[in-house]
């Protein structure tokens, strides 16, 4: 018996920056590896064990801004970000592809008071809202039969700051 799946998220990440690498090719080829070229694997494998369903990128805010402090990063997830219209246009009508674009969800816990009050006003709501806004927008995606090729914005309203 072949295994079968209905819905695969991408959410495979690493935020790491060009500040702290000493090796930029080798920190440009990691980000595209894990938000690029392994989701482009992986997709391409999934047309075998899928008959239908959802594929969700967690691609990330910066994707369509640019980040001055992590470039390859950003250049990556806007490599999925595109990955997403790609395989939204291969897989249909059997597979809807969208992506999830967020950006500030939740501090990590050794993230100090200073950051956390710069990373509030950055967006115009000054939300945290934590985990359950990426499940809430996984389930929307889920429920439509209507929507392939998008991405769902979960910024607090960073672009109108």
């Amino acid at each position: 018996m072949t295994p079968t799946f209905d819905t695969l998220i991408h959410n495979a990440s690493s935020w790491d920056s060009e500040k702290h690498s000493q090796d930029l090719a080798l920190l440009f080829d990691n980000m595209m590896q894990i938000h690029a070229k392994t989701p482009y694997l992986i997709n391409m494998a999934a047309r075998r064990w899928m008959q239908q369903g959802d594929i969700i990128h967690l691609t990330d805010y910066v994707a369509q801004k640019g980040s001055a402090k992590h470039i390859a990063y950003a250049t990556s997830k806007a490599a999925l970000e595109n990955l997403t219209l790609s395989f939204a246009q291969k897989l249909a009508p059997r597979i809807k592809v969208n992506s999830i674009s967020p950006a500030l969800i939740m501090f990590n816990e050794s993230d100090d008071d200073a950051y956390r009050e710069k990373a509030r006003h950055k967006s115009i709501l000054g939300t945290v809202p934590g985990e359950q806004e990426i499940v809430n927008a996984c389930e929307f995606i889920l429920a439509s039969q209507h929507m392939t090729g998008q991405s769902i914005k979960l910024d607090g309203g960073r672009h109108l700051v």
